[in-house]
């Protein structure tokens, strides 16, 4: 009898401890702003989707706190990322919305420099999964990705710690294509006019998602080409084109542990997240309006219309595959890393 009273009572206090918790962050959100930091400049797609999501979080989180959104690119979103996690606020009033490379960092970049622990971040989410691919001016000296064994593709890329910056230098390294990567683009977006200027020959590591909604006319017109998926998945609309997934090109199982292991930040494309430091109801709470705002009629209808995939992942889930990427084996982390940094 104990026993069942005992349950009762764990029942009944675990009913009532959430709807204090929900009432006292209602009580700290109301009149406040929640500022959405983005670590890329303004227009592109990253950007495109923190605004979205700024037009209806306030509805799903307790109290209707005021959202806006600003920029701070730098370093594949690391700026941003170091700045959250410790020099802003931590009171859950301040979210990272970062490249999808940011949650790796720790992987991607000398760890010394990093100035903050990315898996001491608390993960709302990601509003979308994606794939990545390589694109081409028609006019390339690569026609197609086989071409790239064989023939130089100047590539655009942000940094050496994003994917339009590595994954280039990964397919060098693990495959031996021969692509050349021009560094230091704020982001895709000025990536894409460099293309269009025909200063460099295209790019890998664009968000297809984004290539399809913002550059639809540029594919349609044929002034620009995929030429490969890095994914495992594949796009069933390029599938049906016949372009190539990397992973086809690779020769051993070792190969393909490594491009796998760094093609599964796909699945967090767009990682959002507050400081280690924000009281912990205020982040069940904000992971539970992150995926209420992404999965509400009202915000699909404008993705939609804006021609924007939405899929989110939760900020649990998240975090989770994070936990399984960063327990591999050192040897095969030092074997990535290696894979990722240019050789001389």
């Amino acid at each position: 009898m104990g026993r069942f009273l005992v349950a009762a009572v764990f029942v009944i206090t675990a009913a009532f401890q959430p709807a204090g918790a929900q009432e006292a962050v209602a009580q700290f959100y109301k009149g406040r702003t929640i500022a959405i930091l983005v670590g890329t400049s303004a227009g592109g797609g990253y950007d495109v989707y923190a605004r979205l999501m700024a037009r209806f979080l306030s509805a799903h989180v307790p109290g209707a706190p005021n959202v806006v959104v600003s920029n701070m690119p730098g370093n594949a979103s690391n700026v941003m990322a170091a700045h959250v996690a410790t020099t802003a606020v931590k009171d859950g009033t301040i979210i990272g919305a970062a490249f999808s490379s940011q949650p790796l960092a720790a992987i991607l970049e000398d760890a010394t420099r990093l100035r903050y622990d990315p898996m001491r971040l608390h993960y709302l989410g990601s509003a979308s999964a994606d794939l990545f691919v390589c694109v081409a001016r028609p006019d390339a000296p690569a026609k197609t990705f086989a071409d790239t064994f064989k023939a130089e593709l100047v590539v655009g890329g942000t940094s050496e710690t994003e994917a339009t910056g590595y994954l280039p230098i990964l397919l060098n390294n693990v495959l031996g294509a021969k692509f050349k990567p021009v560094l230091g683009y704020p982001s895709s977006r000025e990536i894409m006019a460099a293309i269009e200027k025909n200063e460099i020959h295209g790019m890998c590591g664009m968000n297809w998602t984004s290539l399809s909604a913002q550059y639809a006319p540029l594919l349609a017109e044929k002034k620009l080409r995929v030429i490969a998926q890095e994914n495992a998945r594949g796009v069933d609309e390029l599938d049906k084109q016949g372009v190539p997934r990397t992973l086809e090109f690779a020769k051993t199982e070792e190969q393909r542990t490594i491009l796998n292991t760094l093609y599964a930040q796909e699945i967090f494309a767009r990682p959002y997240f507050v400081a280690p430091d924000v009281p912990r109801e205020r982040v069940a709470v904000l992971r539970k309006a992150f995926m209420d705002t992404w999965q509400a009629p009202e915000l699909q209808a404008e993705a939609k219309r804006m021609g924007l995939e939405v899929d989110p992942t939760s900020g649990e889930d998240l975090q989770k595959l994070l936990e399984k990427i960063y327990s591999a084996s050192p040897a095969l982390l030092g074997k990535i890393r290696d894979a990722i940094r240019t050789k001389n």
